[in-house]
């Protein structure tokens, strides 16, 4: 049988480490950071890990929303994605896994941007989100 990219990867212990590596770095982050205040990063790393977990094969179910209703009211741009997942692939590095391992978690990764990702400023302050405010960080100065 073969093994699924959460057995290859380490299962949880290795998956519960990167995402607590890669939340710090995103915490730090001065853009990034921003679109958690107010979140406990604890709860935030184990969703992360239910979701990918589910997602790599492991039978860890993810209990969340679902990716565009949780991001709905953020407006994620493509730059703030490939950020964002370089500081995952820092993470994923930083716990020693294979290469092609590193690639497969990204490309799991990458595959739900388009859930998240909004096309443009003016689309996404048309957007109705009822009784949520709509969510925009400019992207601080260097």
């Amino acid at each position: 049988m073969k093994q699924s990219l959460f057995e290859a990867i380490g299962g949880l212990p290795a998956m519960e480490h990167v995402h607590t590596v890669f939340y710090d770095k995103v915490y730090a982050h001065p853009w990034l950071g921003q679109f958690f205040e107010g979140h406990d990063q604890k709860i935030i790393e184990l969703r992360q890990t239910q979701f990918m977990a589910e997602k790599m094969g492991s039978k860890t179910v993810y209990p969340g929303r679902e990716l565009d209703v949780s991001h709905m009211r953020m407006y994620i741009t493509e730059e703030l994605l490939v950020l964002r997942q370089g500081l995952l692939r820092e993470a994923i590095e930083e716990e020693s896994i294979a290469p092609d391992l590193v690639k497969r978690w990204l490309k799991i990764d990458h595959a739900f941007w388009s859930k998240i990702k909004k096309a443009s400023l003016e689309e996404f302050k048309n957007t109705d989100l009822k009784y949520e405010r709509h969510l925009i960080i400019e992207k601080p100065e260097p």
